[in-house]
């Protein structure tokens, strides 16, 4: 199958990287490669780094960045080991950072993943095919509160008691092995005249399973300072995120890098030593324009926030 994915809000990312020719650039989320193929045109002497824990879309990014082969270094890892990888190159810092979090839409259309609602396959949703926890593991081991509080706080899901329920009592029968025996189940929790509106009713929980899979909101959470710490003066990260609780996390740690005194606000002078990193560049974040929502519907609940490294 081929890796297609649009990538959202393009132009105005690389816009907010502010590109220098001779820069050192960090694409934590590979996917296709489409961020870093529209980098790589803008660069001259400068070099990409592409990262990816899935290894079909390094696969697929490897070809499609082939005429800028000479420019690009691909590691299968996740972004959150990206200060290992770029020490192991010989790296000490990057001048711009990007990262498209959530799933692509090579890994939601490849049946054999278990990323969709769309399809009946086996249950799995794992982005890093190496790793042993899967999708299947989850419904069928994680306790009934345990699957509440993920489709409640993951999914936002105002039904998730009941989906959680329904889960736990058709499991005590057989295990449920595929997407097709989850969709039913969560259909049978949701009531029918809810079930009408707000798009199809598997939606919230496989987000919640899949981000619960693959840790998506630990993983961003504890590695932000870090990325952070490593672009150099006046370098750039980016972050495009597709879920509330995503954004939230980047907002919190961009505001507090941008001003990290814990002085009680009375205090005449900063006397906590804790110094600002740098600045955030959108106080309110970018979302994708008229054009983008009419031909891309993934692009829906897209949003940009961009933080700039002190000069020094």
């Amino acid at each position: 199958m081929e890796f297609v994915h649009k990538s959202v809000l393009l132009d105005e990312t690389i816009e907010g990287l502010a590109i220098k020719p001779d820069g050192i650039y960090l694409d934590g989320t590979l996917g296709g490669g489409g961020h870093s193929s529209e980098i790589c045109r803008r660069l001259g002497d400068g070099h990409l780094i592409g990262i990816d824990q899935d290894e079909e879309a390094l696969a697929a990014a490897s070809e499609r960045l082939k005429p800028f082969q000479d420019k690009i270094t691909l590691v299968r890892d996740n972004y959150c080991n990206a200060p290992e990888v770029i020490k192991n190159l010989g790296i000490t810092g990057v001048d711009g950072l990007v990262l498209d979090l959530g799933v692509s839409s090579y890994q939601l259309d490849n049946v054999e993943r278990g990323f969709s609602y769309r399809y009946d396959t086996a249950l799995d949703m794992r982005m890093d095919t190496r790793q042993s926890l899967t999708a299947r593991e989850i419904i069928n081991e994680y306790p009934e509160r345990e699957l509440y509080r993920i489709i409640r706080d993951y999914g936002e899901d105002q039904f998730a008691k009941n989906i959680a329920k329904h889960i736990a009592a058709a499991r005590k029968e057989k295990p449920i092995e595929t997407t097709g025996e989850l969709n039913e189940l969560i259909k049978a929790a949701i009531p029918a005249r809810m079930r009408a509106n707000g798009g199809h009713p598997s939606k919230r929980t496989f987000q919640a399973i899949r981000i619960e899979c693959n840790h998506e909101l630990d993983v961003l959470k504890n590695s932000l300072d870090e990325l952070i710490a490593m672009l150099n003066p006046g370098g750039r990260i980016c972050i495009i995120t597709f879920h509330s609780l995503e954004d939230r996390i980047v907002k919190s740690a961009f505001r507090k890098n941008e001003n990290p005194c814990t002085c009680p606000p009375d205090f005449p002078v900063c006397v906590c030593g804790k110094k600002s990193q740098g600045k955030v560049i959108t106080r309110k974040p970018v979302l994708p324009g008229e054009e983008e929502l009419e031909t891309n519907s993934r692009s829906k609940s897209a949003k940009l926030r961009i933080f700039e490294k002190a000069a020094g």
